[in-house]
């Protein structure tokens, strides 16, 4: 499974998946979807999925994972 973070955006799932709430009970997901958007902002209404919300707020999530340094050749 891979998770996206969409730059100033949602994390993006692609489906197969289920998303379940805290009691265990699934949130419907239509089967054609290819794949999920999550919200990461916090101001969807139709949380835990993204309805877009973030571009009104100008919510700001653009974080990079970590990259490992290349490292130099060596001339023994």
């Amino acid at each position: 499974m891979r998770i996206r973070c969409r730059e100033n955006g949602p994390l993006v799932v692609a489906m197969p998946v289920e998303v379940v709430d805290h009691l265990g009970n699934p949130f419907p997901i239509a089967r054609e979807k290819e794949f999920v958007a999550l919200c990461r902002c916090g101001a969807s209404q139709r949380k835990p999925f993204c309805d877009g919300a973030h571009k009104g707020i100008g919510f700001i999530g653009a974080e990079l994972a970590p990259v490992e340094p290349t490292p130099e050749p060596s001339n023994i």
